[in-house]
């Protein structure tokens, strides 16, 4: 670069001191010098001819060292200026160009710099918006990937490694991370056809359902999007296990109740005695289907988002009392004791009717198999930051296999008993509902021949005012 500028002004020069030799030759020293002098045109060439010839070798020399001078400073310039394009087309864009100068390449020098700072914004653009994409892809719970035409992972979010339980790297197959013949089925149909395709994966991650759409992309590949439905599938088996339950459960009492019904009907001349004894039956499961629908929507608002509990600070020993002397009618008929084991003065936070409620519905529960034990002590002692209550019968216990579902809806230990003494299937269930919704919890400890204990927690509730001050005093 430096070389052809000074080759152009050094031709520059040369020119101009050509035109100054010849002028002098040609015009000054044969015409305007004898004039001037007084001089003959022979004289005139003798006298000035070798001050002409040194003063024309002083303007070359002078014309070769500004030449190069000028050539130097104008390639320095230039090479500047091509090297700051040359890191702008590399993406080096944080570097300007100085402006200090009043020369021809300023403006273009300017121009530079804008365009630049443009490209630079244009990039900080893009790059935010893909770092918000990112983010975005990241806190999706559907595991996302995009795959190129060739089967490879282009890129993929944090769902999708934790579904994989390993690191997805790009530039890499998709079945060296997923192995699930569904998915991969899903994505290579999508490829072959350019069709959104639809799936299930249900052997992707153990106990996890997925449902797959992978569909193709404009540039080529496809998207692969994998959505957990393994609650929505397990509420769904839930829902169709509680109506069939619940149809179950009244289908018995109304087909008694008809049966008895009809005969009554068709008897022309009932006898009485056989009328009271069927009119009693029919009264019994009419009693047991009122008792079901009772604990159903008990158990609907428990479970309700709406369910709100008028919580205070309550005396644990005082939950202990009143349920035994409120529910102590229960028991009188039935041969069975209930007592108190002691339950601490700390105040804890309950709503009194829910509590009623669960307490209530263990205690009835320990009814039905405590019989043989002949008594139910309920009582309560202090944990770290709670209270725990304590419900205990003395009768046949409960199987180890039975201790982690006994709080399901409809789940009975012994069916044939629970429906005999008049059992829902519900009382448990909304126990564990109504001690969740306190913020405690609740579990039993058994062993067969041994009885059951039911345990639940409940948080303490601050001591008011007047307690601390006196603490404090203390």
């Amino acid at each position: 670069m430096t070389e052809k500028i000074f080759s152009k002004l050094l031709s520059a020069f040369f020119l101009l001191v050509a035109v100054q030799a010849a002028a002098m030759a040609l015009l000054f020293i044969p015409v305007v010098a004898p004039r001037l002098l007084g001089l003959s045109a022979g004289a005139a060439i003798r006298v000035l001819g070798p001050s002409v010839l040194g003063s024309a070798l002083i303007a070359l020399v002078a014309a070769v060292a500004a030449a190069a001078w000028m050539a130097l400073k104008a390639g320095r310039r230039l090479k500047t200026v091509t090297g700051f394009t040359r890191r702008m087309a590399d993406g080096e864009l944080a570097e300007r160009l100085p402006l200090d100068r009043e020369d021809a390449l300023v403006p273009m020098e300017a121009a530079l710099n804008s365009a630049a700072e443009r490209q630079a914004n244009d990039l900080q653009e893009v790059e935010n918006r893909r770092q918000e994409l990112a983010a975005m892809l990241d806190s999706m719970q559907e595991g996302v990937v995009a795959i190129t035409a060739d089967g490879l992972v282009r890129w993929s979010n944090m769902a999708l490694n934790s579904i994989a339980g390993a690191q997805i790297q790009a530039g890499r197959p998709l079945i060296h991370f997923v192995r699930d013949p569904d998915v991969l089925g899903c994505v290579r149909t999508a490829l072959e056809s350019g069709e959104a395709r639809y799936g299930r994966a249900s052997s992707l991650t153990p106990g996890r359902i997925f449902e797959i759409h992978a569909a193709p992309l404009p540039a080529g590949g496809a998207l692969v999007v994998l959505h957990d439905v393994t609650r929505v599938e397990a509420a769904e088996k839930s829902r169709r296990e509680f109506i069939a339950n619940v149809s179950h459960e009244l289908r018995t009492p109304l087909t008694s109740i008809q049966g008895y019904v009809e005969t009554l009907v068709e008897e022309p001349r009932p006898n009485a005695a056989t009328t009271n004894e069927f009119l009693g039956i029919i009264h019994k499961n009419a009693t047991r289907m009122n008792r079901l629908t009772e604990d159903l929507l008990a158990l609907a608002s428990v479970e309700s988002p709406d369910y709100h509990l008028a919580l205070q600070p309550m005396r644990a020993s005082a939950l202990v009392r009143d349920a035994i002397d409120s529910l102590g009618g229960i028991v009188v008929d039935s041969d069975v004791e209930l007592e108190s084991t002691g339950a601490p003065d700390a105040l804890v936070l309950a709503d009194a009717d829910a509590m009623n409620q669960v307490f209530g519905n263990l205690i009835e529960n320990s009814l039905k198999y405590a019989r043989s034990g002949r008594r139910i002590r309920v009582g309560a002692q202090a944990v770290e930051g709670g209270v725990e209550f304590l419900v205990q019968d003395f009768g046949p216990g409960i199987a180890s296999e039975h201790l982690d579902r006994i709080f399901e809806r409809f789940y009975r230990v012994d069916k044939a008993r629970s429906r005999d003494s008049g059992g829902t299937g519900l009382g448990l269930a909304i126990v564990k509902h109504i001690v969740q919704a306190h913020g405690g919890r609740v579990w039993v400890e058994s062993e067969l021949g041994s009885g059951a204990q039911f345990h639940f927690t409940l948080p303490l509730a601050p001591a008011p005012a007047g307690e601390k001050m006196a603490s404090a005093t203390a």
